[in-house]
């Protein structure tokens, strides 16, 4: 490490690999650009599901390539007139696909519909020919004559028109509250650049990586894969720079020589970075267990970003600081002589002094306010409709919902049943389900059939899921039969997604916890702080649960949202604890382990809030989206990273800490070494500990009068 260090902050070398790994980075991203590839009917569909079966099922019929649409012609308050229901069977007839499918009329002739085929296989291709329905089936209406455009097709365009660009928008969003929160953070014109630069170049060089590397594995990646990546690359590797940072600024109030302060921090600095990034890649990669096709994509990609951001915040940052004097801090410039975070009387030191005084009623206090945000978990509902998965709702939503109340409410988008075995007894079976409105068949071919069942409880409703289940039972005894639709999706999805709790979310922990038993050659340590990081995760989740359904008006959470949250909270969460603890134990080891703790508090307070703050603004982003899922991931991220950082790392883990003493370390013993101070030595600096650990690259320069940077 100490020979790593030294050739990164070397005058040339440091120069050279700022150039080369910029250069190189934009130029794989000019050169090899993003890996594309075509969405597939199954890409957000369980594997093994019966709803996965029929759209493999279904893509072998004739016309498979498309979806349909649904046009309803309606005159609010009022029935369709003779005049009207002339003008909507014009306009009917001039549909794609119109003659072929007659048009419909609700019972009490408030509203008419008619059902377009759309043949198209990319989304775009979905969204152009959706526009163009809409534009002519509202050409020459009467005066008070609405057509409004609903279905699996209008749906599919209005999400499309939701990501529209939205990459970029998020992109952009994130990069500017970087930089704002980095501004603010260093109060300096200069060097907030400089990580922003290079957290920047990261961000690009991890989606270029990250897409690559899911083609090469047969991996998929939506929409929303690289926006969350993106947030992801930009909040950890953030983090990991305003820790280095901080680290160098402190050594530079000991050593005169930059390059040597530099150099020191970095290496102080990795291990904790190495760790952090470590976890986070171990808990990313368990969403590879995944049952949907694009979180096992989107934990892949998201590792790969984080290696990434890793590598450029250890290599390529540490070089380019080195590259700028003193003068780059301005106007806040270190110089020799000054107090050290430790040792200084910072507001987090008056913080731990605090805590110190009284930890266990600290401890009590931060519990009981913990359980109290919990309680909101006994209220937590699941299972987020279609009709609520939008910020606002789109247009084939509101329709679809006015279609609901002049006909059967699954008329829009039945139930899609695909056989190979007796259509007519396929047939029969679905149409006498209960629940079921009508039965009829509606494609045929390649000895595929395909029959659509129209349910008659609203979408999203359990008595809608009781009649896909009951359906799937009476189909059962055909062979090759299978259910689909989107409320047997939204079924599949439910129950996938409570699998994936059940596996992925104990691994985590337990992989977590594994990591942190390495990283500290401790037993108590570790489960203190995952401890620590779950109760933040169950106190999030029954926080935002009141600010969603209070403040949003959210009926339900997603079924995703607790699992995404759950992993990055956990894996972000430690980050923090990893920045605090591995202080903290440097410092015990000359000074013991209660005023180590109290050291390393004071010593990481600043940074790791700033740091904290900045990954909650970052999270928070993901609101730009129109997407309820995102903004609940996003609000609920963001709720835990500020409890964690400001709450659970200032005042609960010192605590008990503290209480613990050497304990906190079992079985290893924090012994404290010679406190005597070498030259160029401050205090808590060692050349060796009881836990086999040395940094015998330990300064012996001599601190005299600053040298001209």
């Amino acid at each position: 490490m100490q020979g790593l260090t030294d050739t990164i902050v070397r005058r040339w070398w440091a120069v050279a690999i700022v150039i080369l790994a910029l250069a190189g980075a934009m130029g794989v991203t000019s050169v090899l650009g993003e890996a594309t590839r075509s969405a597939a009917s199954t890409d957000q569909l369980p594997v093994g599901s019966d709803s996965a079966a029929a759209a493999r099922l279904h893509e072998r019929l004739p016309e498979a390539k498309g979806t349909t649409a649904v046009v309803l012609f309606t005159r609010e308050g009022g029935t369709l007139s003779a005049t009207d229901v002339a003008a909507v069977e014009t306009r009917a007839r001039e549909l794609p696909g119109g003659g072929r499918i007659p048009l419909q009329r609700s019972d009490d002739g408030s509203a008419a519909l008619a059902v377009v085929p759309v043949a198209a296989e990319r989304a775009s291709e979905t969204s152009k020919a959706v526009a163009d329905i809409r534009a002519t089936a509202s050409q020459g209406l009467p005066d008070g004559l609405a057509a409004r455009v609903t279905g699996p097709a209008a749906v599919e365009a209005d999400l499309a028109k939701v990501f529209d660009g939205a990459n970029t928008r998020l992109l952009v969003a994130t990069a500017s509250v970087v930089a704002l929160l980095l501004v603010i953070t260093y109060r300096s014109p200069v060097l907030w650049l400089v990580p922003l630069v290079v957290v920047g170049v990261a961000d690009r060089l991890s989606a270029v990586v990250a897409t690559h590397v899911l083609s090469a594995f047969g991996l998929i990646w939506d929409e929303s894969t690289i926006g969350i990546l993106s947030v992801l690359v930009f909040g950890a590797g953030t983090d990991y720079a305003l820790l280095l940072i901080s680290r160098y600024r402190d050594e530079l109030r000991c050593h005169a020589d930059r390059r040597e302060a530099l150099a020191l921090a970095l290496r102080r600095t990795a291990e904790a970075v190495l760790s952090s990034a470590v976890t986070v890649v171990v808990g990313l990669l368990t969403l590879a267990l995944s049952l949907f096709p694009a979180t096992r994509g989107l934990g892949v990609a998201c590792a790969v970003g984080v290696v990434v951001a890793a590598a450029f915040v250890l290599l390529v940052l540490p070089a380019a600081l080195v590259c700028f004097g003193r003068w780059v801090f301005w106007p806040r410039v270190p110089h020799v002589g000054e107090d050290a975070l430790a040792d200084g009387r910072s507001l987090w030191r008056r913080v731990g002094d605090r805590v110190a005084a009284r930890p266990r009623r600290v401890i009590g206090a931060t519990l009981v306010l913990l359980a109290v945000m919990a309680a909101g978990l006994f209220a937590v509902d699941t299972g987020l409709r279609q009709s609520d998965q939008f910020l606002q709702k789109p247009e084939a939503i509101a329709a679809g919902e006015r279609l609901a109340q002049s006909f059967p409410a699954g008329t829009a988008d039945p139930a899609v049943v695909v056989t190979t075995g007796d259509a007519e007894r396929v047939r029969a079976a679905a149409a006498a389900v209960e629940g079921v409105a009508s039965a009829r068949v509606v494609n045929a071919g390649d000895g595929v059939t395909e029959v659509d069942a129209v349910t008659s409880a609203a979408p999203g409703t359990d008595a809608a899921t009781s009649t896909v289940r009951a359906l799937r039972a009476a189909v059962a005894p055909v062979a090759q039969t299978h259910v689909g639709g989107t409320e047997a999706v939204a079924l599949d999805q439910a129950e996938a997604s409570s699998r994936d709790r059940f596996v992925i979310l104990p691994l985590v922990l337990a992989l977590v916890l594994v990591a942190l038993g390495l990283l500290l050659r401790s037993v108590v340590a570790p489960v203190v702080l995952v401890s620590t990081v779950v109760a933040t995760y169950l106190a999030s989740i029954g926080a935002s649960w009141w600010i969603f359904t209070r403040g949003f008006g959210f009926s339900a959470l997603d079924d995703s949202a607790p699992l995404f949250a759950f992993v990055f909270l956990v894996a972000l969460g430690v980050d923090y604890n990893i920045f605090l603890v591995t202080r903290a134990r440097e410092e015990s080891r000359a000074n013991g382990s209660r005023a180590g703790m109290l050291r390393g508090l004071a010593a990481t307070g600043g940074v790791i809030t700033s740091a904290g703050i900045l990954l909650a603004a970052v999270f928070a982003v993901l609101g730009v989206l129109p997407l309820v899922v995102l903004a609940q991931i996003g609000v609920i991220i963001c709720v835990g990273v500020l409890l964690d950082t400001l709450v659970v790392r200032t005042l609960l883990v010192p605590a008990i800490g503290i209480v613990l003493a050497d304990r906190f370390w079992w079985p290893r013993r924090p012994h404290p070494v010679s406190t005597k101070v070498r030259p160029g030595q401050r205090p808590g600096d060692s050349y060796g500990d009881s836990y086999g650990d040395s940094d015998r690259a330990a300064v012996s320069h001599v601190p005299g009068p600053a040298s001209v940077d």
